[in-house]
């Protein structure tokens, strides 16, 4: 995770934070049994992956990469579907799957 903290004109903290596989994460949060299997997060609208754990990395599956495309592989693999990115994108998401 790489982190970047600044200070804004008015004094207040700005903070960018760039987390690794974040909503593939969230997903195991409210899935649990999830831990160490595959998980891909789809877009809402186009159905391509926008989040992929590292497992599913491990099987050269690409962000941006259209679901359709890799139908095989997840049927193969029994890859697990995930949530749309929407469920994940709430002030709190993670209380509101718990």
């Amino acid at each position: 995770m790489q982190n970047q903290a600044r200070t804004a004109a008015d004094g207040s903290l700005v903070a960018l934070v760039d987390c690794d596989t974040f909503y593939a994460s969230c997903e195991r949060v409210c899935r649990p049994d999830l831990e160490g299997k595959p998980i891909v997060v789809l877009s809402n609208n186009d159905g391509c992956i926008v989040a992929r754990s590292r497992e599913a990395k491990k099987l050269g599956i690409q962000i941006g990469e259209p679901e359709f495309q890799i139908r095989p592989l997840l049927e193969k693999t029994m890859l697990p579907y995930s949530r749309p990115i929407i469920h994940f994108m709430g002030i709190c998401p993670i209380v509101s799957c718990r």
